[in-house]
């Protein structure tokens, strides 16, 4: 293929790629605004997402086998987009997952539940592969974007176990891979025990009656004379 045609067909490939989460984000930010306008609390704490480098693509085509086509690519490589969504507690990261793969135009490929079967390491986080209508000029294309979803513990713990992967070069000493799991339940026992905490307090606020409206604004006097001369005229 003549290289300036690779070249373009290539910058399409991943312009796709770049909408598609754009259209995830959109449909996750909506959900984090409404879910904070009608609750006052929304139980989705950061948002982050990245795109494969073309040397990363190739690096996994190579390493799976897949052969260097886009169409061969497109197919077989589902993590080329990546949308990661960090939530407070367990419970929120099915509620996102619930609430995102409802959407009728949002087809669900693959579901990995790392929360509930962790790895070996310890490493939990909900895994899912979702496909995402891109609406260029000339079709609908449905492109998959790999979504995870965890708290902020597990999210803390894969940070810091990435980083000693990426120092030892994967190679990390027996004793120092015994800590990283060791950490990884500590870090689960304290996404239990504060969603517990969380739970007894809406349990207390309930039977107090407290109401989850926000508090009264405090108008100034002189604007509210102001408002009432208006309004009789």
């Amino acid at each position: 293929m003549d290289p300036e045609q690779l070249r373009t067909d290539f910058s399409r490939f991943m312009m796709t790629y770049r909408f598609a989460i754009t259209q995830l984000l959109t449909k996750v930010n909506i959900l984090k605004d409404e879910f904070t306008h009608i609750n006052l609390y929304s139980p989705i704490e950061h948002v982050t997402s990245r795109l494969k480098t073309p040397e990363s693509i190739v690096r996994k085509a190579n390493r799976i086998g897949c052969p260097l086509t886009l169409d061969d690519v497109r197919e077989q490589i589902l993590d080329i987009a990546g949308v990661r969504i960090t939530c407070s507690f367990i419970a929120d990261t099915y509620r996102i997952a619930d609430m995102i793969t409802s959407q009728p135009d949002i087809e669900v490929r693959e579901v990995e539940d790392y929360i509930a079967d962790p790895k070996p390491n310890g490493y939990k986080s909900l895994h899912l592969i979702v496909e995402v209508p891109v609406y260029l000029s000339d079709r609908v294309q449905q492109v998959p974007i790999e979504l995870q979803i965890r708290t902020i513990a597990m999210d803390f713990w894969a940070s810091l176990e990435h980083k000693i992967y990426y120092k030892f070069n994967r190679e990390v000493p027996p004793e120092l891979l015994a800590e990283l799991t060791e950490a990884a339940e500590t870090a689960h026992r304290l996404d239990v025990k504060m969603e517990r905490l969380n739970e007894e307090f809406a349990k207390l606020r309930a039977q107090a009656g407290v109401a989850d409206e926000a508090p009264a604004l405090e108008l100034p006097p002189q604007l509210l004379d102001a408002l009432r001369v208006r309004l009789s005229e």
